[in-house]
C-alpha cells in the first residue's frame, strides 16, 4: 500500500479522497473460499466521511446515499466477494469512486417544452377517429 498522506481516489481535481480520510477494517468473510474463510481476514470495510467534499457535491452525495449513511455521517462500504484482501480493498475503492462520479456533476435541469402544432393536430385527429369508431358501434332505437 502507499503512504498515509497520498491520494487514494481521484475523481476530479477538486474531488479527491486521501488514504488518511479512510477508516479501514478487516474481518473474516462469509464469501467464497471454503476453509480459507475461517482463517483469513479477507473482508474489507471502509468508512469515510464526505465532509471534505465541495459543498454542492457533498449535498448531492448525502441526498443520493442518505439510506447508506451512518448516524455520524460516515458512509460504510463493504466487500467480501473475493478470497483475498487486496482485491476486496480495490472493490471497496471502486465502489466509492463510482458513488463519487455519480454525484460529481450536477444533474441537467429539465427545460419544459411545448408540444408541436403537428403533434397536437395528430393527437386530436386520433381522438376524433376513436370517437367516430365508437359512435359507429352504437345501436339506434328506431321507435
Amino acid at each position: 500500500m502507499t503512504t498515509s498522506s497520498s491520494i487514494a481516489i481521484v475523481v476530479s481535481p477538486t474531488i479527491q479522497v486521501l488514504w488518511d480520510e479512510l477508516e479501514i477494517a478487516y474481518s473474516r468473510s462469509s464469501g467464497p473460499g471454503g476453509q480459507n474463510v475461517n482463517k483469513v481476514n479477507s473482508k474489507v470495510v471502509i468508512q469515510w466521511h464526505p465532509g471534505k467534499l465541495p459543498e454542492a457535491v457533498r449535498l448531492r452525495f448525502e441526498a443520493a446515499f442518505a439510506s447508506r449513511l451512518l448516524n455520524d455521517g460516515k458512509i460504510s462500504i463493504t466487500s467480501q466477494e473475493y478470497r483475498d484482501q487486496p482485491r476486496n480493498m480495490q472493490a471497496c475503492l471502486d465502489k466509492l469512486r463510482e458513488m463519487l462520479v455519480s454525484v460529481a456533476k450536477p444533474p441537467k435541469s429539465r427545460r419544459p417544452t411545448k408540444p408541436t402544432r403537428g403533434s397536437i393536430e395528430r393527437r386530436l385527429k386520433a381522438k376524433q377517429q376513436q370517437s367516430q369508431r365508437k359512435q359507429s358501434r352504437r345501436s339506434f332505437d328506431a321507435d
